[in-house]
């Protein structure tokens, strides 16, 4: 930024501007693909979150236990990773698709 800036000074508005373009940028750098599939707009719903919550964890176990936290509580011996491979396996999806880009 020093390079480019006038008279090599970094100024707060050029700081807001370089935000801006990298915001952008990481945008179109991790796509979201659609949901091509004919269900409900209460599953599509469901099942977006799942998939925003399994990209922003770093394994299925992970996920599952974001994801079923409170159901898990109440569970003797939850398996959060299996409920979640087969929540996804109901929608042609597995956990190695949804990370397959990342």
């Amino acid at each position: 930024m020093a390079t480019l800036a006038e008279q090599g000074r970094i100024t707060l508005s050029l700081v807001k501007e370089e935000i801006e373009l990298l915001k952008e940028s990481w945008q179109i750098a991790t796509p979201q693909p659609e949901l091509n599939m004919d269900i409900d707009l209460f599953d599509r719903r469901q099942l977006e979150t799942v998939l925003e919550v399994c990209r922003r964890c770093a394994s299925l176990s992970e996920a599952g236990r974001e994801l079923f936290a409170v159901s898990r509580q109440k569970k003797a011996n939850p398996n959060d990773a299996d409920r979640l491979r087969k929540y996804l396996a109901r929608f042609g999806l597995s956990w190695e698709n949804i990370h397959c880009g990342t």
